[in-house]
C-alpha cells in the first residue's frame, strides 16, 4: 500500500492527485501535525532566509508494521525504483 502525506489542504491534494493521474492515497497535513511527529519539519534555506518546511521523506513499513527503512532528503527521480528495490530486500 502506498500513501502520501504533505503539508497541502485535501482539495490542492485533490487537484494534484487528478493532475499526475496518481493512483494512491494523498494524506492532508495542513497543521503539520504529523510531520511535527515524524521529525520531518526542518529548518530550512529560502532565499537567503531561514524558514520552517517538510524535509521530503519516505518511511517505508514492513509486513509486520514495523519501520524497515528510511529515505532522506528524497529526490523524486528513480526514487520509485530505490523504494521497490528496498522493499523486495524484506
Amino acid at each position: 500500500m502506498v500513501l502520501g502525506i504533505s503539508p497541502d489542504t485535501p482539495k490542492a491534494q485533490l487537484k494534484f492527485k487528478e493532475k499526475y493521474g496518481l493512483p494512491y492515497t494523498l494524506l492532508a497535513d495542513d497543521k503539520k501535525e504529523v510531520a511535527k511527529k515524524f521529525g520531518v519539519l526542518k529548518e530550512k534555506n529560502m532565499y537567503g532566509r531561514k524558514v520552517m518546511g517538510i524535509a521530503r521523506t519516505t518511511f517505508l513499513i514492513g509486513p509486520d508494521g514495523k519501520l524497515a527503512h528510511i529515505f532522506e532528503n528524497v529526490k523524486p527521480e528513480g526514487h520509485a525504483e530505490e523504494v521497490l528495490a528496498e522493499a523486495k530486500k524484506g
